[in-house]
């Protein structure tokens, strides 16, 4: 998983010719001179998941703390954001770090993203063996001292209570202008995790596996800054977390996320294979009062409504759906609520992919309702 920074300079250096993007690397056999001391081996996949022990960073591959959500200002204005850390580990080359941060202007449709990427054990500012997360990214560039002054995007969090600080500069910022933009937002979960597939262990075949978990429904409060404005906001947000050695799934996924206004979430992952055809289908369903259920590919139907095409890219996506659960009554349309939700990352993932708020409109056994989502599409680009 994404354009040429002056970063990736730094990157490469860093990673002793460690070239592309850092989470498109394979692992790397890198010959010792001497023979390294033998660590206790690792209990074979999958183990239990134990929490907020496992919020924590893991010596895997492949790893990301995932927030979006939906805010609402102080004049009524609506917002989407996204904010992630991945970390990747690669042979013995240090372990890599890259950030997304975005902010979708629903009323007035525009799109603003930034990224970062960082090397080393720095990032990590959490103490050793503490449970929970604690990251501070800067992307220092050396060849740009500016970028040794500026403030870190900061996630950190336990337990479903999370502090989400970013801010985008204006050389940062990409998308829409905007003279940079920001979120400084506090997050309580208000349901219990939910741990997919059951047990929180994905299958992936000879891709490997992956452990995922999700909070589906937090609260969140605080402020937006973009450009020289800043905004009180409240709202929703969810919370991904998944790690394994996997470094790719198959050509790409379609990924939903569901809050409806009957209390109930729902999370959709449709994994494609190259040839387009979806060989791993899941879900997981969360009542109003925090149980959950896994779904199977039998279980449920996404139809594609509409589709956009990026004038930048020049790459189509899916820009609308029908999603259908029989066994939960439930029938949804989601609606992008701005079709420009592109994020150009090669820089950093090494992939282009869109992700972007929602409108939903639905009904939960005969009712009508309301509801807010987000959808990660990703795969449709070609690599460049």
């Amino acid at each position: 998983m994404r354009r040429s920074l002056p970063l990736l300079a730094a990157i490469a250096l860093a990673a002793a010719a460690c070239s592309g993007p850092i989470l498109a690397n394979p692992p790397v056999a890198h010959p010792q001179s001497t023979a390294a001391p033998a660590s206790p081996p690792r209990p074979p996949d999958p183990q239990p998941v134990v929490l907020p022990r496992d919020d924590a960073p893991h010596d895997r591959l492949t790893e990301w703390w995932y927030d979006t959500g939906h805010l609402v200002d102080e004049t009524g204005a609506h917002w989407g954001f996204e904010f992630v850390v991945f970390r990747a580990e690669r042979g013995d080359f240090p372990v890599s770090w890259a950030s997304h941060l975005a902010l979708t202007d629903e009323k007035g449709r525009q799109f603003h993203y930034a990224q970062r990427a960082e090397v080393g054990p720095q990032v990590n500012v959490g103490a050793a063996g503490a449970a929970g997360f604690d990251f501070a990214i800067r992307g220092l560039d050396p060849a740009n001292p500016s970028t040794f002054s500026r403030p870190a995007w900061t996630m950190r969090g336990a337990s479903g209570d999370d502090r989400l600080t970013a801010t985008a500069l204006p050389g940062e910022a990409l998308g829409d202008p905007s003279g940079g933009f920001g979120l400084d937002l506090s997050l309580h979960a208000t349901k219990p995790p939910a741990l997919h597939n059951g047990d929180g262990f994905i299958n992936f075949g000879p891709a490997g596996g992956s452990y995922y978990y999700s909070r589906t429904a937090m609260t969140a409060t605080g402020s937006l800054t973009v450009g020289t404005r800043t905004f009180r906001v409240t709202g929703s947000a969810w919370f991904d977390h998944q790690w394994g050695d996997f470094i790719s799934v198959g050509g790409g996924w379609d990924w939903f996320a569901l809050n409806l206004g009957d209390g109930t979430d729902v999370t959709l992952s449709m994994v494609r294979s190259i040839d387009g055809t979806y060989p791993l289908v899941y879900g997981t369903l969360v009542g109003a009062n925090g149980t959950t259920r896994r779904l199977g590919p039998g279980d449920f139907t996404v139809t594609v409504t509409e589709h956009w095409t990026s004038p930048q890219t020049s790459v189509t996506y899916p820009a609308g759906w029908k999603l259908a659960i029989p066994s939960a009554g439930i029938v949804a349309e989601l609606t992008p609520t701005v079709a420009q939700q592109e994020l150009d990352t090669w820089a950093t993932t090494g992939v282009v992919y869109w992700e972007g708020s929602q409108r939903v409109r639905a009904r939960v056994h005969g009712r009508v309702t309301v509801g807010q989502a987000y959808v990660e599409l990703t795969g449709y680009a070609p690599a460049k």
